[in-house]
């Protein structure tokens, strides 16, 4: 009697379990985006110019340095932060200041943001400044999009070409 309260009690909790599955897997509803709206998504890693100018050495200079230590031109490593602008119709959406990564601030620096627009016609304007010691925005960008609804649009930096890219 013992043993078939058990096989009960068993069968019963993984009913119980397979209804919670059940629910869960209908329950919330999940909804990407709103009907009406589209997403604009601003991704982009990049590595920012060098912060200084490489130097060479003279060969007094080369001498007193230990033999593994010997290269001609001496460069920082550190890089540039990156600031990123998006404009949305005129309208500032989005201003970011992405530090460079790595323990010696040589590395890329990422940026993500996720923007939510409503589907249509719109003018996006982006700028990009990856070197310091430049006046201004080195990288431009605008464009007029028409968005459906539901449609993505990702802005990133192509650094074969040198250029913000808009797909």
């Amino acid at each position: 009697m013992n043993k078939a309260l058990q096989w009960f009690a068993q069968g019963l909790l993984y009913l119980l379990f397979a209804a919670t599955i059940a629910v869960f897997s209908r329950w919330p509803v999940y909804q990407h985006l709103a009907p009406d709206k589209a997403l604009i998504k601003l991704s982009l890693s990049h590595q920012g110019k060098l912060l200084g100018d490489c130097e060479t050495l003279s060969l007094d200079e080369l001498a007193k340095l230990p033999p593994n230590m010997r290269a001609p031109i001496r460069c920082p490593r550190e890089r540039a932060p990156l600031i990123v602008e998006l404009d949305i119709d005129g309208v500032l959406v989005d201003r970011q200041i992405a530090e460079p990564s790595g323990l010696s601030h040589d590395g890329a620096a990422t940026i993500y943001r996720r923007i939510e627009v409503g589907a249509g016609r719109h003018r996006i304007a982006v700028r990009l400044k990856d070197d310091a010691r430049s006046e201004g925005f080195d990288y431009r960008r605008e464009a007029d999009v028409t968005l459906v609804p539901a449609e993505i649009l990702v802005i990133d930096f192509d650094a074969t070409l040198h250029e913000i890219t808009m797909q």
